[in-house]
């Protein structure tokens, strides 16, 4: 039982949910339909419970490959991006379905570092975020992949969320991965490794753990994840990481029956 990260769920009334790449593809690298019609439902009633939800998803790339399988093993960078346009529209596709079964529409905004770094755009990006979320709508945030290069590219959706979690002035920040949290080594290759549960001080957490690298289909790794932490909670929002690959997840955390790591705000 995890008690402090139900306490956090019910004390959290805006909630940005950031769910990764690994979460949204099979292991054919195709995408999880089944997974994102349960995740809506999940949502659906978190918002029935009086909460409001952003979602930042990945999954553009992996969308894409799903749609147009021969371009999956071209690397050149204008493959890239072309598939991430292709793959986003598939993307949304697939969550509007979702979300419609819930009877709930979405919006959908695609940005780049550019968008929070200028006053005028970031402010634009607050107020229709207020306005989705005032209206009942759930908005769904990704990198502009196909547009963006190394200068104006975040580069990882985990550090977008953060941004949009602060921008949006969030309680609560969960990251969905394919692990059940920070462990004090990579479990999957050291069966002695231990799960943080709680996390109040992010420097000392880096001096205990050896951080690994980025997974499959991710842009990210443990390194950006703790990023994103140091970020938002520098602003008074807490942060959760846990495995988005387990069934109800969203629901389990919120009733304190699933674990993960909660990084407690300043």
């Amino acid at each position: 039982m995890s008690e402090k990260i139900a306490e956090v769920i019910k004390g959290s009334r805006k909630i940005v949910i950031k769910i990764g790449s690994n979460t949204l593809a099979l292991p054919d690298g195709t995408q999880n339909t089944e997974f994102m019609a349960s995740f809506a439902a999940q949502c659906a009633e978190l918002i029935k419970q009086g909460k409001q939800i952003i979602l930042v998803s990945s999954g553009a790339q992996v969308a894409g490959v799903s749609t147009t399988k021969e371009w999956a093993r071209k690397k050149d960078v204008h493959y890239r991006q072309a598939l991430c346009s292709i793959g986003q529209v598939e993307l949304m596709h697939q969550w509007r379905k979702a979300f419609q079964k819930q009877g709930l529409h979405i919006g959908q905004l695609l940005l780049t570092k550019d968008d929070f770094k200028n006053e005028h755009r970031s402010l634009n990006i607050r107020n229709t975020l207020f306005t989705l979320v005032d209206e009942g709508v759930v908005p769904i945030i990704n990198e502009n992949d196909s547009v963006s290069f190394d200068e104006i590219k975040i580069g990882d959706n985990d550090n977008l969320s953060a941004l949009t979690a602060i921008l949006w002035s969030a309680d609560l920040l969960i990251l969905f991965s394919d692990i059940d949290g920070v462990y004090s080594d990579n479990p999957k290759t050291n069966p002695d490794a231990k799960l943080v549960d709680e996390v109040t001080s992010i420097p000392e957490l880096r001096k205990e753990i050896k951080i690994g690298d980025t997974n499959a289909f991710g842009t990210g790794g443990m390194e950006t994840k703790l990023q994103a932490a140091e970020k938002v909670t520098a602003y008074g929002i807490h942060m959760l990481l846990a495995n988005g690959s387990k069934d109800e997840v969203l629901m389990k955390l919120a009733d304190g029956s699933s674990n993960g790591t909660i990084f407690l705000a300043e």
